[in-house]
C-alpha cells in the first residue's frame, strides 16, 4: 500500500498541534521502554511553558501531513542539531520519520552543515542506527525529578 503524504515547513500557527504531536508519541509508544511515571514526565513537557518554545520558533522545522492531519514533525535547532523528532503513535512506521530526516538532513548540507547532533531517547535510537547515526556516548538526564537515559549521537554529512 502507497502512504501519501506531504511534507512541509513548520508554520507558527501549527505549533499547537505540534505539541499534541509531541505528547500523542510518547504517550502512545512510549511503554515499550519507559515506565508510566516517565512517560508522564517527558510528554508533560509538551504544554509546559517556554520548554519547546525556542526550538519551535527560532529553529528550522518540517512536518508531515497525511489526510489533512499533521502526523509527525522534525526540528533542527540550533541548525547543526536534531531538536525534535516526533510522530504520533497511529502512523508510527509509516515513513514518516524517514521523510523528515531526509528533508533535514538534504537542507542541513544545502546550508554547510557538515554534521548534525543530537540525544536520542530509546524509541529514535534504533532509526537514527538504521540512518547512519553513530553513537557519541549514552547519558541520563532527569525531567522532572524522573531518570531517563538516553544516546547523544552524530550524523555526517
Amino acid at each position: 500500500m502507497l502512504i501519501k503524504y506531504e511534507l512541509h515547513p513548520l508554520r507558527a500557527s501549527e505549533h499547537e498541534v505540534v505539541r499534541e504531536v509531541y505528547s500523542d508519541a510518547i504517550e502512545s509508544q512510549g511503554d515499550r521502554f519507559y515506565t508510566k511515571r516517565q512517560i508522564q514526565a517527558w510528554s508533560g513537557l509538551a504544554w509546559l511553558p517556554g520548554f519547546l518554545d525556542r526550538s519551535l520558533e527560532e529553529g528550522r522545522g518540517w512536518v508531515s501531513v497525511e489526510q489533512q492531519q499533521l502526523e509527525a514533525f522534525a526540528v533542527r535547532y540550533p541548525l547543526n542539531r536534531l531538536a525534535l523528532l516526533y510522530c504520533r503513535g497511529r502512523s508510527a512506521r509509516r515513513g514518516h520519520a524517514n521523510a523528515l530526516l531526509d528533508r533535514l538532513e538534504l537542507e542541513a548540507r544545502e546550508e554547510g552543515q557538515t554534521e548534525l547532533l543530537t540525544e536520542a531517547s530509546f524509541l529514535s535510537y534504533p532509526l537514527l542506527l538504521r540512518r547512519g547515526w553513530k553513537l557519541i556516548s549514552p547519558e541520563a538526564l532527569e525531567i522532572g525529578g524522573v531518570s531517563f537515559d538516553r544516546y547523544r549521537m552524530k550524523k555526517k554529512l
